[in-house]
């Protein structure tokens, strides 16, 4: 992917992403600290419209976690929302894309601290690309690896530092022949995936771990719930989950703002139902589907238009501008 062209934004101006200069001794670089969010844009031809989805939520998480490493987001949410369509729109993206807000400890030297040291924030916009194979369910393992543990390094926020924990569960699970990991917590309960977080359905409830377990406490995952409540009058329980109740589970899938909706064929080689796309696992994602693509009004809330601010500044035709109030 060239992003050379591409325009972020960076210490405080837009800019081309060949000239935002990181320096090889920045703390955040060094010692992870940093933290970052993801914002998907769904891309919709026939309105001629780039829908960014739930970005008041990533941008409400990422000053908490910003918050736990002693760091302060530079402008208001309303701000960096404007900044972020702002840079939708430079770039002219007629596709769909993924957004990475991030905070990072700016200072060039040698120390582990969080105290008295600089941050920066950037955005970087590029356009998205499939994080999963949703197109088929996942065959997935559980990890060597144990998630974080709260009493490290708090999970529930997106430190980057925390993400060598991930990645090093994802290719062990790759190099070993699956798709994606499941982590367990520090007592063996169910955490999460390596970058998603967890549900399965057993007897009609909807499962998944509680935040005690150490999961990120995703955006996707409460839009998720709430559909399930809301929609479809599931019950759903927030709690541990033992390894061998993923065994049992009717269905299970993952969801994330890069992975989407994505079901779970098989766990440690068991198959999960029939291996097939569970019923509920499909109607979720497919009512998640028509609200991020706009086609579900009572959901527009959760979508932010990135061109519609331009069509709003054309003239008016003289005849419409004439025409009575409705």
């Amino acid at each position: 992917m060239d992003l050379s062209s591409t325009i972020v934004y960076a210490n405080g101006e837009f800019c081309r992403y060949e000239d935002a200069k990181v320096g090889l001794l920045t703390h955040g670089l060094q010692y992870g600290t940093g933290c970052f969010e993801g914002i998907r844009g769904y891309w919709i031809p026939e309105e001629d419209e780039l829908f960014l989805v739930l970005v008041r939520d990533h941008y409400e998480r990422l000053i908490n976690s910003a918050k736990i490493l002693t760091m302060t987001l530079p402008r208001s949410t309303d701000e960096l929302i404007d900044i972020t369509l702002e840079l939708c729109r430079r770039n002219r993206f007629r596709s769909d894309v993924y957004i990475r807000p991030f905070m990072y400890k700016a200072a060039e030297d040698i120390g582990v601290r969080l105290h008295g040291v600089p941050d920066a924030m950037a955005i970087c916009p590029v356009p998205f690309t499939a994080y999963l194979d949703t197109s088929r369910g996942l065959h997935v393992c559980v990890s060597s690896w144990r998630r974080a543990d709260d009493t490290m390094a708090p999970p529930r926020a997106k430190i980057t530092g925390l993400y060598v924990n991930s990645a090093l569960a994802k290719s062990e699970a790759v190099q070993n022949g699956y798709d994606e990991a499941i982590l367990l917590s520090h007592d063996g309960h169910v955490a999460e995936g390596s970058a998603e977080n967890i549900f399965l359905v057993r007897r009609g409830v909807l499962y998944t771990p509680d935040p005690s377990q150490n999961v990120l406490e995703g955006c996707t995952r409460r839009a998720i719930m709430d559909i399930a409540r809301d929609e479809f009058g599931m019950q759903i329980v927030e709690r541990s989950i033992d390894r061998g109740e993923l065994y049992c589970a009717e269905e299970v899938f993952f969801t994330g703002t890069a992975a989407g909706i994505a079901h779970v064929a098989s766990i440690d080689r068991r198959v999960v139902g029939d291996g097939r796309i569970g019923q509920m696992t499909k109607s979720l994602g497919e009512f998640y589907d028509r609200i991020v693509t706009g086609r579900e009004p009572r959901y527009e809330h959760w979508i932010t238009r990135t061109y519609a601010r331009d069509r709003m500044s054309v003239p008016l035709p003289a005849t419409a501008s004439a025409a009575a109030p409705a």
